[in-house]
Formats: C-alpha cells, structure tokens, sequence
C-alpha cells in the first residue's frame, strides 16, 4: 500500500474538486492510503454544513482531509506564500511517515514538491492538467519571453526532470512535450490520463423520450477560454431552422452576463434558459440535452485541454458540436463519429455544421456509439487505473515498497 500526499491548490468543495478529484480518491483511497491537502474558496470555507459533509465523506473513505483557505493577496506574493506552506505540509507528511509518494496537481504543487523533495527525498508526480504557461500568455496574464515566463518554463524543465512521473491530459500535449524538452523525458515515460466521467452516474436515460430538440452547453463559458460568438451562432442558426428547439445553458456564470452574450437581442427569448445546478445534478440535466455544445479557443494553449464535459456528455449517450485544436477533441469526435466539428461561426458554416449534425442523429446506433466512446476513452475506472500503476511504478523506482 502506497502512502501518497495528494497536494492541489483547488478546493475539495468546488465542482472540479468533486468530479477530477474526489472521485479519483474514492477508488484509489481502497489500496492507498491518502493524505489529502486542499484549498479553498471563501465561499465554501465560511460554509460549515458542506465542510462538515466533506469531511464526513473523506473520514468514511479514510481519507486524511486537510484543507486550508485558499491565499489571495497581490499578484505574485499569494502563490508563492501557498507554495512555501505546502512545502512545509509535505516536509510535515513525509518526516512524520505518513507520505511516501507526494502527488502534485499542477504547476505549483509540482513546485512545492519538488523543493520538499530535496529536503525529504519523497518522489513526486507532476500531474501537469494542462499547459500552463501557454494558458497564462493565451489569456493574456504573461507575456511570452518575459521575465515571469522564463522562471515559470524553468519550473515546468525542472519537474519533468525531477519527477518520478508525470501526467498529461492529452495525447497532443503529451507529444509537444516530447519535443519541447526532449533531454528531460528522454527514457521517461508520460501517462495520458484525460479528464475521466463517473460513468456509473453519467449514463443513458432509461427511455426515450418524445420532445423539441434541446441543445445544451454545460459550464462555464465567460472565462475567456470559450468561444461565446461561436455558441450564439450556432444558437441562432439551429433556432432559425427548427422553430420547437430549445437551447439550455447550465453555468455558475453570471446568467444575465451570459444572456448578453449569446443573445443580445432576445432572439431566442423564452427558449434559452440559463440555470446552475449542483454538481449531484448534472447527469438528469445532460440527459434532459440532445446536443451538447462545446466551443474553446485552440492553439497551443489548448493542446493540454480535456474538457469535462466530453466525457459527461458522451456517457449520457449525447453527441457533440465542437471545433479543431483543442487537446484531443477533435480525433475523439471524428474518429469515434460521435459529433460534428465546426469549422467556424459563420452563417454558412453553422448550417454545414447542423446539417452533418442532423445527419448523424438520424441514425439509430449514436447514442451506443456514444456510450462506448465515453467507456473506451473517459471511463474513471481506467483513470484510477491508470493512476494506481503510476503510484506504484514511481515508488518502486525510488526504492519503495508497494505490493
């Protein structure tokens, strides 16, 4: 049995917590015994019932839970007063014989990890999520070949250098890294682990049911990194084509900010509906879609993505309307013929879209073919899988024990 220190600056109360973290640990907590360190938000810090629950859940599975509020503060001086507090939780956890496997979840855990190894000599995974550096200077918070990039790109050479594992979301960032720092993860191997689905929980309906058309999107879609014009469009071209479709859009953004954005002019007007849902939710309201519509910038910020909601949607037996360039989306929904690809937001390329669309749902084995794509692909199982060989590999090569 490993003894592995999850170390995350998300919160176990918020959606991704529940969904990318926790739901791994319940399987991984039943062969391993987990120390969990936490950060979180305000909002669900001041809120004791859900403490208490997580809490609650985390002691049932065995899980030592120990959150701590998440650090705001000026650009630069939060992030590395969480980072020097995580360095002494996993000093803390190692040297107390509670951890001998620290995994990092992202960029800055992997930081804090790797200083505690040189003290500690704990292995570390670098769970990478995405590409962070990219992200920063695609939404425009870091400027390429500035001073703030060069010292972020020396962390992330030194994390592939240093850890024992490493983990990518996707197949393309996993090959872009090869060729980025070819030295660093010569002989090294990278576990491609996308953003798994519960599929126990996001799966079919029981029963067909007979009604407009809905097309749903699902998340939040005013971070900077979704394409907003590009869902008013194909909003607007399905709703002059089918005057029964409904559109739903279930985000924790701003409704009436969301509504600005994708009709302005109340075009759609009863038929879009904008509502937020809790995370225990979501597989009714995915279900309640016949479409689900996902539109993110692309390039080489994006080769790192894993959108959630993929696998969620394609559990659900619901196909997808998405675009090129955004980690391995694309070779999923084209090789895998369970959605369309749009080509862009024009009129016309909307329509090309929606007719390939209609095409494809007019035959009789998509939802299955669905089903199977989201098992074979984003099935959690093989993502706990996945993660319990890489525990045992790394600390097998770091000379520890692990059955």
């Amino acid at each position: 049995m490993a003894r592995v220190l999850y170390l995350t600056r998300n919160g176990l109360l918020e959606p991704l917590g529940q969904s990318q973290i926790l739901a791994y640990l319940r399987a991984l907590a039943g062969d391993h015994a987990i120390s969990l360190i936490t950060r979180e938000k305000p909002e669900h810090w001041t809120d004791p019932k859900a403490m208490s629950d997580a809490r609650a859940e985390c002691d049932q599975l065995g899980i030592s839970w120990q959150p701590a509020a998440f650090a705001s503060g000026p650009k630069g001086i939060a992030p590395a007063t969480d980072v020097a507090q995580m360095v002494r939780a996993c000093r803390r956890e190692v040297l107390s014989g509670r951890a001998d496997l620290i995994h990092a979840r992202s960029y800055l855990p992997a930081l804090a990890a790797r200083l505690a190894k040189a003290v500690s000599g704990a292995p570390f995974i670098f769970d990478m999520r995405a590409l962070w550096p990219e992200e920063l200077i695609a939404a425009g918070r870091l400027r390429r070949g500035s001073l703030t990039h060069r010292a972020i790109q020396r962390i992330e050479r030194a994390c592939l250098r240093e850890a024992a594992g490493v983990v990518s979301l996707t197949e393309a960032a996993a090959r872009h890294l090869r060729r980025a720092y070819p030295a660093e993860l010569d002989g090294k191997d990278i576990a491609v682990i996308p953003t798994c689905a519960d599929l126990d929980r996001f799966c079919p309906p029981q029963t067909a049911v007979d009604r407009p058309r809905v097309y749903g999107c699902v998340g939040t879609i005013l971070s900077g990194w979704f394409r907003t014009d590009w869902l008013a469009a194909v909003f607007e071209a399905a709703a002059s084509r089918d005057p029964s479709a409904r559109f739903e859009v279930v985000t924790r953004d701003d409704g009436t900010a969301v509504r600005q954005c994708i009709d302005p002019q109340a075009r759609l007007g009863s038929r879009l509906n904008i509502f937020a849902r809790q995370p225990h939710d979501m597989p009714d309201v995915i279900r309640g879609h016949d479409v689900s519509v996902m539109f993110f910038t692309d390039g080489l910020s994006k080769l790192g993505s894993s959108p959630t909601r993929l696998g969620e949607a394609l559990g659900c037996g619901v196909p997808v309307i998405a675009n090129d360039g955004v980690g391995d989306v694309a070779s999923v929904v084209r090789d895998r013929a369970v959605g369309v690809l749009a080509a862009g937001p024009s009129r016309q390329q909307m329509s090309a879209a929606l007719d390939a669309l209609d095409a494809l749902m007019a035959d009789p084995a998509l939802a299955n073919r669905c089903r199977r794509a989201a098992e074979d692909v984003y099935a959690l199982d093989r993502g706990v899988a996945a993660y319990d060989r890489l525990y045992r590999t790394a600390l097998a090569a770091a000379g520890g024990s692990s059955p």
